[in-house]
């Protein structure tokens, strides 16, 4: 009984053991613990190069010695100087990609959880994961005693913003002057000054990505009584599970999600954050209200359209402020993010009464018409046009993105918490209001909580 007992506690540390390899790719021990900087350094001395910390995977089985990742397989390489380490090092990379590493001078060690191996005395090379988010890698250099973060920034774009000037707005309306679209909002131009650092989304969220991050929140039956809600609800999303595999790979190029209400887009994002074990943006609470409203900044009733159907059709939503995880953009952060630092043209393709050729370098419209059942459902890939100047794609045409307020500014959105922008509506949004139900939407993450806003007076003649 006790060398059984001995056996299965052995067994439980192993599984949670973290192994490190030669630069060969042979397994040469396990440890339970960090492992010290001076023990690195003795273990590249002995086995005469870098050494390779494996992180442990839930679920994964450690090999005993990796496979040799074939360099005509390597899709990128990035070149790093070392006093580029001195801060967290962002790269930005696509899923699934190979990638090879390499610092400008010898190293210790290397240590993540990707699947990889040690190339040469500078260089790692890896795959990148399979899903929307940030990968740490840790690097050891000779001479230093602490280890060094390179980010991998996996299908986002980062943003550090310094005192940057963005234009915000979409039009200026005054005595006499001509509405383009009585459709849109007023919503004056006006140039502010802004300094922070932001993850982005490239694209909007794939049908891919919200099936497998959402894969438990997918029921195989419905509550909903009406077919419509049932269908869109969830029909479509379990046919979409029921032909996948959990934890497939997600294509950096699958279709966009384009059904998804705002309540789910809000899950999503939490769920992404608990991945990378970052604090929720979104907290929920149960409400007595019967229609969507903005109650406050942070503060929302949102109607709670999900996979299934629930009693409370309406919950309240408050955004936790010291969260560092992801989110909605913002009304003014989209806007801005969707010019793409541009302080003069409507859209990427300059004017808006550019020829059609030109906008559809960078916009996709849908070309089918009326009202029916497969227009709803049918969705093309992501990033199959030119970005923008900020390196985002789809800000336009392929689909409207769920898009929050800070402030119940616009009228005619009749107090909803959100509206749509992006799409085939430019940078205006309707007047009539947006009640969260489905459409596309994007994530941002505000790194640190650093962002500023400052208004740029106009210049005096």
């Amino acid at each position: 009984m006790k060398k059984f007992l001995l056996f299965i506690i052995l067994s439980f540390a192993f599984a949670n053991a973290q192994f490190f390899y030669d630069r060969h790719g042979e397994s040469r021990g396990a440890y339970k613990d960090s492992m010290e900087y001076a023990k690195l350094v003795e273990l590249a001395q002995r086995f005469r190069g870098p050494i390779l910390v494996k992180k442990p995977i839930e679920g994964v089985k450690p090999r005993k010695n990796l496979e040799k990742i074939p360099q005509d397989k390597i899709q990128r390489t990035f070149e790093v100087r070392r006093d580029s380490l001195r801060d967290e090092l962002w790269l930005e990379v696509e899923k699934n990609e190979i990638v090879k590493i390499c610092v400008d001078g010898p190293v210790v060690a290397w240590e993540t959880s990707l699947n990889s191996n040690v190339f040469n005395d500078s260089c790692l090379v890896f795959t990148v994961p399979m899903f929307i988010g940030v990968e740490p890698i840790k690097v050891y250099l000779p001479e230093s005693d602490s280890s060094h973060k390179i980010n991998l920034a996996v299908g986002m774009k980062y943003l550090n913003f310094k005192n940057e000037k963005v234009l915000l707005g979409y039009n200026k309306y005054g005595p006499g002057s001509l509405r383009l679209d009585d459709d849109v909002e007023e919503d004056p131009e006006r140039l502010i000054s802004i300094t922070g650092s932001y993850l982005v989304d490239k694209y909007p969220v794939t049908n891919c990505e919200i099936v497998q991050v959402l894969w438990d929140s997918i029921p195989a039956t419905s509550s909903y009584k009406n077919p419509g809600y049932k269908k869109m609800h969830h029909s479509d999303w379990l046919s979409k599970k029921m032909n996948s595999i959990r934890n497939e790979n997600c294509i950096a190029h699958d279709t966009v999600a384009k059904t998804v209400t705002l309540f789910q887009a809000m899950k999503y994002a939490n769920a992404r954050s608990v991945r990378e074990g970052l604090i929720p943006y979104y907290r929920f609470s149960t409400s007595d209200k019967y229609e969507e409203q903005f109650l406050s900044k942070g503060r929302y009733i949102v109607g709670r359209w999900d996979f299934c159907g629930h009693d409370n059709k309406f919950i309240l939503v408050s955004a936790d402020e010291t969260s560092d995880g992801y989110r909605l953009p913002y009304y003014d952060e989209w806007m801005m993010l969707a010019r793409g630092g541009d302080k003069k043209n409507k859209a990427p393709w300059g004017s808006i009464l550019a020829p059609l050729e030109e906008i559809q370098k960078f916009a996709r419209f849908d070309n089918r018409f009326g009202m029916d059942e497969t227009r709803l459902y049918f969705s093309e890939p992501v990033g199959q046009l030119l970005p923008n100047g900020y390196g985002l794609y789809d800000m336009f045409g392929l689909v409207e993105e769920h898009v929050l307020l800070e402030n119940d500014i616009f009228p005619g959105n009749l107090g909803f918490p959100s509206v749509r922008k992006g799409g085939g509506l430019i940078y205006g949004h309707r007047s009539t209001g947006h009640t969260g139900n489905g459409a596309g939407f994007r994530l941002v993450r505000n790194i640190g909580n650093n962002v500023k806003w400052s208004e740029v007076k106009p210049e005096t003649k």
